[in-house]
C-alpha cells in the first residue's frame, strides 16, 4: 500500500457516508438545501486529497492539504446544524462526527508535517 492510500481511502469512506446521510435527510426545503451543501464540502476532500498526492511541490501539497481541511470542517458545521435541528437523531450521527473530526486531525497533522519540511 502506498504512502496515504489508508487516509484516500477513508476519505472515499467517509464521501460515500455524506452521500448516504445526504439521501436520509427529509425530502423538504431545509433538508434539500442542507444535503446539497452537505454533499459539496463532504465528498470534496476525497477528491482534494487525491489531487494534494500529485502536488507540484510541498507547497502546492500544504496548499491543497489546507483546502481539504476547510471543507471537512464545513462538513462538521453542516452535520452540527443537522443535529442541532432535529433532522436526523444525534445517535445516527455520531460516528460520521467522529469520523470528520479525525480525518480533521489527521489532515491538520499531515499540513504541520509538511510545512516541517518546507522550513
Amino acid at each position: 500500500m502506498a504512502k496515504g492510500d489508508d487516509i484516500e481511502a477513508r476519505m472515499i469512506d467517509f464521501a460515500v457516508r455524506i452521500i448516504r446521510l445526504g439521501n436520509n435527510l427529509p425530502k423538504s426545503r431545509a433538508g434539500n438545501h442542507i444535503a446539497g451543501q452537505l454533499l459539496c464540502s463532504g465528498t470534496a476532500p476525497a477528491a482534494i486529497y487525491a489531487e494534494a498526492r500529485g502536488a507540484e511541490s510541498s507547497k502546492d501539497f500544504v496548499h491543497k492539504l489546507k483546502l481539504g481541511l476547510k471543507e471537512l470542517n464545513e462538513s462538521r458545521v453542516w452535520l452540527k446544524i443537522i443535529s442541532k435541528s432535529d433532522l436526523l437523531s444525534a445517535e445516527k450521527l455520531h460516528n460520521i462526527n467522529q469520523e470528520c473530526d479525525e480525518l480533521c486531525r489527521v489532515i491538520n497533522a499531515s499540513i504541520k508535517t509538511a510545512r516541517k519540511k518546507l522550513e
